[in-house]
């Protein structure tokens, strides 16, 4: 099914840009009329600056809102400067405040500081105080529209309450109930009015609800959110008054870009931030280069470790065999355990206080791989080659796969306690650090085993 959805889209980008480069732009604007903003957002994401544009502005007004709502802030951002002045403004004014913050982020200053003045008194004031907010707090990503209840509010006035903001919130489904001072003291949801007698008071109906302080990070608050399964929450300020909601949605797209970010650093690359079909070829060559460099400035350290044992590969060749497989087991247990404690710390299973706790695991769970994997390089090593080297390939395994995977499970640990993101310090990093270590490790081994 998916693949077949996925042919679809392809045979419609084909058609479009055979329209386009034919110049038939009223068959593009009938065919891109017909479809949904789902399958034009997939669309967007294939088409090239120049096209996106061109294809964005013959479609219909409401159609081509929701399609900009959908896309990633790069995106936008792409969009914004393709688009005449006044057609960024009109799309500008039409999104709700925290997802021009989204894309106020992602422009330039003098760019963003346009589109600022161009909206009214209310809406400006609205989207300053987000951006007033520390980066990557949830502050930024909270929505200040919203419809409050009072406890002592009937049904009916709730129901109310809702009609006459209808047009101006961006959620009523989420309804959170604040007293006097402006403090949470739950939440309804609007199934919940709907389904109550008119008379019946709020306080009736609430139900206990999250909350999060305003300047808490957003991923943090992102996944306590999705792990809880709640459709929103309420943030409130120092004071534990009521200044926003963040909703499920936004939860969601946060942890996506997180996730993204954090599998490719774990990879070497930096993010994208865009598909990848409509990210430059030069911008692929920046994200990857920087890590290339930095690897390869790291792997001259295994370099100068073969320099210093060299007398021992000449006197004993046979060891040379078994670099390879030794560097490579110790670069994998690592990445093994750092890519396990990273995810650990993303989804709150640990903290950083737990470093303790964490390196004692990894050094009983290194252990263990250790014995398991040296027991069976020792027997391989003795059947083909003599009993001594299998000595030196089993004691090497224990002590390589041991200290990679404490290496690989305290270096993510330390990186979030010092505020750093802890992929930077996965796989790369570690793979080249266990390399060099490794290596020390073997020709130890070695020497002293073979009396070399």
């Amino acid at each position: 099914m998916a693949t077949t959805q996925s042919q679809d889209i392809q045979e419609l980008i084909s058609s479009i840009t055979d329209a386009l480069h034919k110049e038939h732009l009223t068959t593009v604007a009938r065919q891109i009329n017909l479809l949904k903003p789902a399958q034009l957002l997939k669309i967007f994401e294939r088409l090239s600056h120049q096209r996106r544009a061109i294809v964005y502005r013959l479609l219909d007004k409401d159609l081509a809102l929701r399609v900009f709502e959908g896309l990633s802030p790069v995106l936008q951002s792409d969009l914004v400067h393709a688009l005449q002045e006044h057609d960024t403004t009109d799309l500008f004014n039409q999104l709700a405040p925290d997802d021009r913050v989204w894309l106020l982020d992602e422009l330039p200053a003098t760019v963003a500081s346009r589109l600022l003045r161009g909206l009214d008194d209310d809406e400006r004031e609205e989207t300053s105080t987000l951006l007033g907010y520390p980066a990557d707090s949830i502050g930024r990503r909270m929505s200040p529209q919203f419809v409050t209840l009072r406890p002592w509010h009937t049904a009916a006035e709730g129901l109310d309450r809702v009609q006459r903001r209808l047009d101006t919130v961006e959620n009523v489904y989420y309804l959170p109930v604040i007293d006097s001072g402006r403090r949470v003291v739950g939440a309804v949801s609007l199934r919940q009015l709907l389904g109550a007698d008119d008379a019946q008071l709020v306080e009736t109906l609430m139900e206990p609800t999250m909350t999060a302080e305003v300047s808490e990070d957003e991923e943090v608050v992102a996944r306590r959110t999705a792990r809880r399964g709640q459709f929103a929450v309420s943030i409130v300020d120092h004071e534990e008054r009521l200044v926003g909601i963040f909703t499920l949605d936004d939860a969601v797209r946060i942890l996506e870009f997180e996730e993204s970010e954090d599998v490719s650093r774990q990879g070497g690359v930096e993010p994208l931030r865009r598909p990848y079909l409509s990210t430059p070829v030069s911008r692929l060559v920046r994200s990857r280069f920087t890590w290339l460099l930095v690897l390869a400035i790291g792997a001259t350290l295994t370099v100068q470790v073969m320099a210093v044992f060299e007398e021992t590969l000449e006197a004993v060749s046979v060891l040379a065999l078994f670099v390879p497989l030794l560097i490579g087991i110790g670069g994998n247990t690592g990445n093994q355990a750092a890519t396990t404690v990273t995810r650990a710390l993303a989804l709150d299973d640990i903290q950083p206080r737990d470093i303790l706790r964490v390196f004692t695991r990894e050094l009983r769970t290194g252990f263990m791989l250790g014995v398991a994997l040296g027991a069976l390089g020792f027997l391989i090593a003795w059947a083909f080659f003599a009993l001594n080297v299998g000595v030196v390939i089993g004691l090497t395994l224990l002590a390589i796969c041991t200290v990679a995977a404490c290496v690989g499970g305290v270096m993510p640990t330390i990186a979030s306690a010092i505020r750093v993101d802890p992929a930077v310090f996965s796989n790369p990093f570690i793979s080249t650090f266990v390399d060099a270590t490794g290596l020390i490790i073997y020709f130890v081994i070695a020497r002293a085993i073979l009396q070399i």
